[in-house]
């Protein structure tokens, strides 16, 4: 036989559910903040990532617990009592499973900074995905569902879906490869034999992002970018030589050219920010050509872009240096004799 409901019964009801909301709000509020403060100082980030996991799941599980107790104190037919439980225990398991997919995504990009694998989305997702669809299979067991039926049509289509998504799939397997073997990482910069270069942002499960100088994003399919031919200007290290053509007349002093072009050069790493100063710069004769003497000074950057200021500041420094010393500069210059016709 169902009670009549009171008030005294709706008032207990009522303050057990307020009392866990605002247990709830204070845990989520104060407890938590004074927690990701102390986490702050150890030495092991993963409590950071459990406190940040945390954030914004404490209070509505509070919510849920009150809920619970509600209806415990409510005199509700065993039917109602039931669906109320099932329907409780389900939203537990979707805020268990969201848990469990921030620690899963957390962890995963934490512990790939200091092991061999880069920090890229790519894992990030698919610990996501994983912690994800262990938490279905466990709500859906929670209803009596039975997932064996389930586990058995994922296999049997499991050929299908490859076929289907086989391009989705190369993209994925490609993406792993890119990964697993280091030769592109996030942050290194690269230039495809097609033409597009930039900093590389992220590996995703279909594309990796690069981010061009001009700041434009370029999105290249991981399978295409696996078979293509890519220079890596970050390896085996960021350092790179700055090569400047310069020409000058024939009529130069070639030994006074090479000791003034060094000396620019060896002011300019100094002072110039970019420019490694531990360099000793030289300069490598190579070309008799129509109108000067040719060569190449070779210089050394920390990493690829600072080799555009080096290039600006050595074009302007070398050319106030020439003027000064008195060292030209040729210019193509053609002489044009007109043959006379007899009368």
């Amino acid at each position: 036989m169902i009670k009549t409901i009171t008030w005294d019964i709706l008032l207990s009801a009522g303050t057990f559910f307020a009392t866990s909301a605002i247990i709830g709000l204070v845990i989520e509020r104060i407890v938590l903040r004074r927690l990701a403060a102390l986490a702050h100082r150890t030495s092991w980030e993963g409590d950071e990532i459990v406190i940040t996991s945390l954030k914004g799941l404490t209070f509505y599980t509070f919510l849920l617990v009150g809920l619970y107790g509600a209806t415990l104190r409510l005199p509700l037919d065993e039917k109602t009592q039931h669906l109320a439980d099932r329907g409780i225990l389900v939203v537990l398991l979707l805020l268990a499973t969201v848990l469990m997919m921030r620690l899963a995504a957390g962890f995963v990009s934490h512990y790939a900074k200091k092991a061999v694998l880069p920090s890229t989305s790519i894992f990030s997702n698919l610990a996501k995905a994983i912690a994800f669809s262990v938490g279905i299979l466990i709500i859906l067991q929670s209803l009596g569902i039975s997932i064996t039926p389930i586990l058995t049509a994922l296999g049997v289509g499991g050929l299908a879906v490859a076929l289907a998504l086989q391009d989705t799939l190369s993209n994925l397997f490609s993406g792993l490869h890119i990964i697993a073997t280091r030769q592109i990482r996030q942050g290194d910069y690269i230039r495809l034999g097609s033409g597009e270069e930039g900093y590389v942002t992220d590996i995703t499960w279909r594309n990796t992002l690069i981010r061009a100088l001009p700041n434009n994003m370029v999105l290249i399919p991981n399978s295409k970018l696996a078979s293509a031919i890519v220079t890596n200007f970050h390896l085996p290290e960021t350092e790179m030589a700055v090569l400047v053509q310069v020409g000058v007349s024939y009529d130069s002093d070639l030994e006074k050219v090479e000791q003034t072009t060094v000396d620019v050069a060896q002011g300019l790493l100094r002072e110039v920010q970019g420019g490694v100063s531990g360099f000793d710069p030289f300069v490598r004769y190579h070309t008799f050509a129509d109108f000067s003497i040719n060569f190449t000074v070779i210089l050394r950057c920390h990493e690829y872009v600072d080799q555009y200021l080096l290039k600006h500041e050595f074009v302007k420094r070398l050319h106030r240096r020439y003027l000064a010393e008195g060292i030209e500069i040729p210019f193509p210059i053609r002489t044009v004799q007109l043959k006379g016709t007899e009368g």
